[in-house]
């Protein structure tokens, strides 16, 4: 198996959308966790408050000295801790002397600067709101709780509570995290399963088919009937293996000199605008006294006229036709073009001007100045034959109808016949209307 399959990313990109979707949630579970433990402990804080300034009401009306309801209240703060309501506490004189502690942990003399902002206050006005701080870097709640009566001075009780614990609150997010998590898992095996069959298992299946069509199988076809674009993929694919039959076919119809079509395609090609009921000019190129050159000047000049007319043709499409012309080699030195009647006058001149051009670039200066070349003819007679021209029949059904490719051939030779009796090189249109 290849290391990075297309299967094998979707499986990596589910596996990551997985784990970054558990780590957010589990994320945003233990903020709102710590947060609700904290707001829980604050609203014990106040309760607490309360239940110390209740303690310290009963205790101020008993006729014993203050030290003792001191003690008495810091009893209670033990008891507190003890049952782990508070982490700790201490109570503070209005000059910030600690005078008491709930446990030797606590055990200081002095206030620190938490404790001298609440004294600020509490000079300043006379009284303390009990507001709530919170101390993230160390972790804990504070609570200041003013408690005195109209005998005594007052004194401060300071409550530490320690704030939502990391553990605590992963604790209580860790069974949702794993059965979101364990969801999340198979939800996304699903996904990947659904995928893998709708996008990798049809391309694995097109490749399959291009391997085989690849090794000749131009018949193949593949049918997928999905209603969406790999179904639209399958047809183009179809069409593909279609047109690579066509391409076969006009590559050993070729022309081997000018590669051009030859008359299967050539007729084919007739037919199908004859289908399709579209206004045509087929226009038929032969060369005169073409015989007579090769006879003189070899085989392999002659192959040099060929491929001059088959040049001068293409350069006619290009600069007077149009995109979806066609130009076809039936053989020798016979070609045929198909274009649209408005067009047809302006390539048949192109052909012609520069065929007469061109051509005298093929012949020795002997017989350019002669005007003509000395060979047999076909009775082996010595005859003069003058410098080649070109012969050009147009067919075309704008003026009548014609129903089939013989009608055509047939046709052509007609005019081709009346064509090749000028000396000169002439192009001739049926425009007989029977």
């Amino acid at each position: 198996m290849k290391p990075f399959t297309l299967r094998s990313k979707i499986v990596v990109l589910l596996l990551l959308f997985t784990i970054s979707t558990i780590v957010i949630f589990v994320t945003i579970q233990l903020y709102h966790e710590l947060e609700m433990i904290n707001s829980y402990k604050a609203s014990e804080a106040q309760i607490l408050s309360l239940t110390v300034e209740n303690i310290w009401e009963k205790v101020s009306n008993l006729e014993i000295p203050r030290e003792m309801k001191i003690i008495m209240i810091q009893k209670k703060l033990n008891s507190l801790e003890d049952t782990k309501t508070v982490r700790g506490a201490y109570i503070l004189d209005g000059a910030g002397e600690v005078i008491s502690t709930s446990s030797s942990r606590y055990d200081t003399k002095r206030a620190d600067s938490d404790d001298l902002s609440i004294l600020k206050q509490f000079r300043e006005k006379g009284s303390i709101k009990g507001d709530i701080m919170i101390d993230k870097p160390k972790n804990k709640l504070l609570f200041y709780i003013q408690i005195n009566n109209e005998n005594e001075t007052a004194i401060l009780v300071r409550l530490f509570f320690s704030l939502g614990a990391f553990a605590d609150a992963f604790a209580n997010v860790l069974t949702p995290a794993i059965i979101i998590g364990i969801g999340i898992a198979i939800a996304n095996i699903i996904l990947g399963v659904l995928l893998s069959r709708m996008v990798v298992g049809p391309i694995l299946f097109f490749n399959e088919a291009a391997a085989k069509i690849a090794s000749g199988r131009f018949d193949l076809r593949v049918t997928v009937k999905t209603q969406d674009e790999i179904e639209e993929l399958a047809d183009t694919f179809n069409y593909m293996a279609a047109e690579l039959v066509k391409m076969q076919r006009r590559a050993e119809n070729a022309n081997p000199l000018t590669k051009l079509p030859g008359n299967i395609v050539i007729m084919e090609e007739v037919e199908k605008r004859i289908a399709a009921g579209t206004k045509f000019t087929v226009i038929y190129g032969d060369l005169d006294n073409f015989k007579a050159f090769n006879d003189k000047y070899g085989i392999h000049k002659g192959d040099e006229a060929i491929k001059l007319c088959s040049v001068i043709f293409k350069e006619a499409v290009k600069h007077c036709g149009n995109s979806r012309d066609f130009l076809g080699h039936e053989g020798g030195d016979d070609f045929i073009l198909l274009t649209s009647p408005d067009k047809t006058e302006s390539i048949a001149q192109y052909i012609m001007s520069e065929f007469d051009k061109r051509v005298r670039s093929l012949y020795e200066q002997e017989d350019l100045q002669r005007g003509h070349i000395i060979a047999h003819d076909r009775d082996g007679q010595v005859k003069h034959f003058p410098i080649m021209t070109i012969s050009l029949a147009g067919v075309t059904n704008q003026h009548r109808q014609i129903t089939t490719y013989g009608q055509v051939t047939n046709i052509a030779a007609e005019v081709k016949k009346k064509a090749k009796s000028q000396q000169k090189s002439c192009f001739v249109l049926d425009v007989r209307t029977r």
